[in-house]
């Protein structure tokens, strides 16, 4: 029978700095790819691209990025990094319902059109947030689910093929 030895120096923190450091690399890695996306999206100048592809875009560049990246150096933190995603989302969302609204800022508006208006622009935009809210909320946390999702395909690929 075997003895499990356990020590009390041994907190676990070095392995808990460690899943910090890697989740937050993570999220700088999917960022920068979104990041390095629109930059080139701006330098071409494309005025009449419509938003969905862009959100499109900004899921399927860091997926592809984030799959990558998992390829070359597997990290169960790769695939955690949509929860910032989420968290994000939830912090802008509450930043954009509690602004005021007036004349070409949403006037009027209850807290699902002021959410949609804003984040999606859709059926057009609020004029909250300069009518920047996909560029602040949804399409950077799209880029955390795009990324979380590509490092995802590649650890559940890498866990059928060692099981």
């Amino acid at each position: 029978m075997a003895k499990t030895v356990i020590d009390d120096d041994d907190d676990g923190s070095e392995k808990l700095s460690q899943q910090a450091i890697s989740f937050f690399l993570h999220i700088l890695f999917a960022l920068g790819s979104w990041m390095g996306m629109m930059i080139i999206g701006y330098a071409i100048d494309p005025r009449s691209v419509n938003q969905m592809i862009i959100l499109g875009l900004s899921i399927l560049v860091p997926m592809a990025f984030g799959n990558l990246i998992t390829r070359f150096k597997p990290d169960e933190m790769a695939g955690h990094i949509w929860l910032f995603g989420l968290i994000w989302m939830l912090i802008i969302s509450l930043w954009i319902l509690d602004m005021p609204t007036g004349p070409n800022a949403c006037l009027e508006c209850g807290a699902t059109e002021k959410l949609t208006r804003t984040l999606f622009s859709l059926p057009r935009p609020s004029g909250l947030i300069d009518n920047n809210g996909p560029f602040f909320g949804t399409w950077p946390a799209a880029a955390l689910l795009g990324y979380s999702i590509g490092a995802r395909m590649v650890l559940t690929r890498r866990r059928t093929r060692t099981a």
